[in-house]
């Protein structure tokens, strides 16, 4: 189907559609409180474990594998040989729609809503990995689209179902650490290549893989190579950066606990790229091998909240409190909470929640459990899904609260976005001592209800991103 007449059909059928049981959907179908039918995209790397946690619930039958890679596929496609297989998500829809209660996403992150979103529309339920979404724009669509549709909905987040999580909340709402006023996250990632160039040359495209749909609603360019199966996480074009693939892991904690909602302000600094002796490079196409992130939020029961974001082997302060030989977090990074009465530290994941300092641990009486915990380990995040879409449960990391806390990472994004941002100096060239000059190294005000920068009008251009023509966003 073309891409333009796929648009048009999508929002004729979101206004036709109306939700109905899977088991009058066809003969085969059993109720859905005993199965829920569900069409998968993107099914190699982090899909296939996403898949391995549906499948050992027990209750998901898979309507059809979506991939553009055969490659990165094929462990799935051997463990389901029965399931049918596809490479263009708009296929799937055209043959499967009426087949599936629910889709899982897994995708490239620039992939994440032109995929979901159609589905999403025909009330069909949502499991979509971390980052929601590639943009801010498309992240507020997916949550309004969500509400609207009255769609049970998951972001691929894990650590929001775990017991940490809750347990912080917990504590913190005791008192135990007063009023929070500054949060510090960090991350090891990326551990692929970042603040690297654009790749040159044009690759013979693998077996197996389409790239033109891979690219989807990125502007089209030659296959390379350097851009997978995995170092697309580094390219503005496709992913995300360090910020994008861990902040909603780590900044889940403080977002949950705190009840944070859209920050008012963001400001970023990051390595610089040299080329030579005095000679700066241009790799803004390329997300930073390091940043720092400082974004602010105003929440009624904490007042005023500094939150920093750090990656790249950047690390936060080490609180005073920390005594000699210990560590804040775990090897791949973590949260510290600064209180008025005291200091919590959580690892990656939001596990293992610890007060500083670690003797007042030996004092602690901790609150009596009270938030419901999520059964299951790695695969409880799936099984909260799909328990949400087949009994009504509540989601851990539905879209109401993962939106908004996909829009703060991608806020954190703009700001590096801004600090990368360059233009040539009247009578400068490439090559030249000190060419560039820098209007986006500033703090950049947020007007989160209305979606809007409001402090330099050049960063509204990539709260909405832009689409490949035919790809376009509807």
């Amino acid at each position: 189907m073309q891409r333009r007449k796929f648009i048009k059909n999508t929002v004729a059928a979101s206004t036709a559609f109306s939700i109905v049981p899977s088991f009058v959907m066809g003969k085969t179908h059993v109720p859905p409180s005993d199965t829920l039918y569900l069409g998968a995209f993107g099914v190699g790397g982090r899909g296939a474990g996403v898949i391995q946690g549906l499948n050992e619930t027990q209750k998901v039958k898979f309507v059809s594998f979506c991939d553009v890679d055969d490659r990165r596929a094929a462990e799935t496609y051997a463990n389901f040989p029965d399931v049918k297989r596809y490479k263009d998500f708009r296929t799937v829809y055209d043959k499967h729609l009426n087949d599936m209660d629910a889709i899982m996403v897994a995708t490239p992150d620039h992939m994440h809503a032109s995929i979901a979103l159609p589905f999403m529309r025909a009330k069909k339920h949502a499991y979509v990995e971390k980052p929601l979404t590639h943009n801010i724009n498309e992240a507020r669509l997916m949550t309004q689209v969500a509400r609207e549709n009255g769609i049970v909905t998951q972001m691929g987040n894990q650590g929001a179902s775990s017991d940490g999580s809750r347990e912080a909340k917990e504590w913190i709402d005791s008192g135990i650490i007063g009023k929070v006023y500054k949060v510090d996250c960090w991350t090891n990632r990326p551990v692929w290549p970042q603040g690297v160039p654009v790749p040159q040359g044009k690759d013979r495209i693998p077996k197996g893989l389409d790239w033109d749909l891979w690219l989807g609603t990125a502007q089209m360019r030659d296959y390379n190579d350097a851009y997978l199966p995995f170092k697309w996480r580094g390219f503005w074009d496709f992913g995300t950066g360090a910020l994008g693939d861990m902040g909603c892991h780590i900044m889940e904690t403080p977002f949950s606990v705190l009840g944070l909602g859209y920050p008012t302000e963001a400001e970023a600094s990051c390595t610089t790229n040299w080329v030579g002796d005095f000679v700066e490079a241009d790799y803004s196409e390329s997300c930073p091998a390091s940043s720092i992130v400082r974004l602010k939020f105003n929440t009624p029961e904490h007042g005023d909240i500094a939150l920093n974001w750090y990656d790249g082997g950047l690390l936060p302060d080490l609180p005073d409190e920390l005594k000699d030989g210990e560590t804040i977090g775990d090897n791949g990074g973590g949260s510290i909470f600064y209180g008025t009465r005291g200091i919590l530290v959580c690892d990656t994941y939001s596990r293992n929640a610890r007060l500083l300092p670690s003797t007042t641990m030996e004092l602690l009486t901790p609150p009596k459990p009270y938030l419901k915990r999520i059964p299951g380990d790695t695969g409880g995040h799936q099984r909260n899904f799909v328990e949400g879409c087949l009994e009504g449960v509540e989601t851990s990391s539905d879209f109401e609260r993962s939106g908004p806390l996909t829009e703060a990472v991608l806020m954190g994004n703009l700001a590096i976005k801004a600090f990368q941002y360059k233009k040539l100096k009247e009578g400068k060239k490439l090559g030249d001592w000190d060419p560039f000059e820098y209007p986006g190294r500033r703090k950049i005000l947020w007007d989160g209800d209305n979606m809007l920068v409001t402090n330099w009008e050049k960063a509204n251009e990539w709260v909405k991103g832009s689409y490949r023509k035919g790809w376009e966003l509807s």
